[in-house]
């Protein structure tokens, strides 16, 4: 089977490891993918242990299931490989290198670091599956990494994760793994996803809520194409963390007691500001510190080292309780108001991702499409309405929350427990507060700034 001269010029394989051998190696244009990693069918008088039943919903024997596992280096993406080649099926295991490890600021405990590449393919030399380690860096860097500074430097709270899984896990390792003859590609989120079969398409599936809800990360995931939905598998789905870690004890993995990843592989301890002015210059422009009423309280270094919602370390002290309201990047203002001008009832989207059985525009007409939704990932789902008006998609928070930022996530969901569906969302475009509070911030914005 010839390799896709596409995939091995964009995608350079750093190295290989099986079992019995780790060797690092770069594949010329036109190399065939080796024998050993072509799809093959085994005997139906294999002595291999195999599950009886195809567990990842496919019509065919596990043995004949090619299933590529995204493997981070961490205990989940492990346990996953371990489950689906203990229940037989002919797995792979591939971990991306996503940036420079030399030059990029990073800490213990973030994924895809050295030290997770090397704990992968030990994991996969004990389980007994080939691997790879892809080399994403530029990807990443132009995908995920430059988007997220440009979007914190324009007053936004994005969320690289959702950018990672729109751009380099789920559709440039997806197509890897489909040019690796895989049936699938496995993850160790967690979420579920089952079958939602529907006229043209009998194989649809659909996502919903986790079993531990401490560790729901459908929020991450709500940008997930139905495409990439039905071609993803999510083993962990119905298992509760300690579960796995009891897995990888058992199976004698390596990784069994390693700390959890954080969510943001590249930005250390926390501090955004760090990694943009690193590798973002003259990002950080000095500006006024303005209080909603037209006051000018105080001046900044940069409007990057603040979120909305922030109250300590603003900068001022007036005697009243002061949070950030709004950033505003084309004047480079941080404007302050009390708590009350926090409150948002209302968020408009972009980018929506709809993964409901009617259209878009079909659900958001008229009286609305009563949901649930999230801005953040450590809320539960609260009552809501996403609904078209003139000025585009939104959805209407009936209880609402505090401090919506753009860029920040808008999650749907059909309820607000477990096994909630999802139902997917958008990234917030702008939100609107009470009327006396957005009445001050228009005017506060419309008026000149001077020079």
């Amino acid at each position: 089977m010839a390799a896709n001269p596409r995939l091995l010029r964009e995608v350079a394989i750093l190295s290989i490891s099986t079992a019995t051998k780790a060797r690092r190696t770069s594949l010329p244009e036109e190399q065939e993918i080796p024998p050993h990693l072509q799809r093959k069918r085994r005997s139906e008088t294999s002595t291999e242990l195999a599950a009886p039943v195809n567990t990842l919903d496919f019509d065919k024997k596990p043995e004949d299931t090619r299933v590529v596992v995204a493997m981070s280096g961490g205990v989940d993406s492990s346990v996953v490989a371990g489950i689906l080649k203990r229940q037989g099926y002919d797995v792979l295991g591939i971990t991306l290198q996503l940036y420079d490890h030399g030059a990029a600021v990073h800490r213990a405990g973030s994924c895809c670091a050295g030290q997770d590449i090397d704990d992968a393919r030990r994991v996969c030399e004990t389980l007994g599956i080939p691997h790879y380690v892809l080399d994403y860096e530029k990807r990443f860097r132009d995908t995920v990494i430059n988007p997220f500074m440009e979007s914190y430097v324009a007053g936004e709270t994005p969320i690289p994760c959702v950018s990672c899984n729109q751009t380099v896990k789920f559709a440039d390792l997806l197509a890897t793994a489909k040019e690796l003859g895989a049936d699938a590609l496995a993850t160790g989120h967690y979420i579920r996803s089952r079958p939602n079969p529907a006229s043209g398409n009998p194989s649809r599936r659909a996502l919903y809520r986790p079993a531990d809800a401490d560790r729901d990360q459908s929020y991450f995931l709500f940008a997930t194409t139905q495409e990439q939905i039905d071609y993803l598998r999510f083993p962990l789905g119905g298992l509760p963390k300690a579960e796995t870690r009891r897995l990888a004890e058992e199976m004698g993995l390596v990784v069994a007691k390693k700390a959890d990843s954080q969510d943001i592989c590249f930005v250390p301890q926390g501090k955004y500001s760090d990694i943009i002015t690193k590798l973002k210059p003259n990002s950080a422009l000095a500006g006024e510190i303005v209080h909603l009423d037209g006051r000018v309280l105080g001046s900044h270094d940069g409007i990057l080292h603040y979120t909305i919602g922030q109250r300590r370390g603003i900068g001022v002290a007036t005697g009243e309780p002061l949070y950030v309201v709004f950033l505003d990047a084309r004047s480079r203002r941080v404007i302050v108001g009390p708590k009350e001008a926090l409150e948002t009832h209302r968020v408009y989207l972009r980018d929506v991702n709809w993964l409901g059985d009617e259209p878009l525009a079909e659900a958001a007409s008229g009286e609305g499409f009563a949901c649930y939704a999230k801005v953040r990932s450590t809320r539960a789902p609260t009552p809501a309405v996403l609904r078209a008006d003139a000025h585009g998609i939104c959805v209407d928070l009936t209880v609402g929350e505090a401090g919506v930022a753009p860029g920040q996530a808008c999650a749907l969901y059909s309820a607000p427990g477990d096994d909630a569906r999802v139902f997917g969302g958008g990234f917030v475009e702008r939100s609107e507060r009470e009327p006396a509070a957005e009445a001050s911030l228009r005017a506060l914005l419309s008026r000149p700034v001077a020079a």
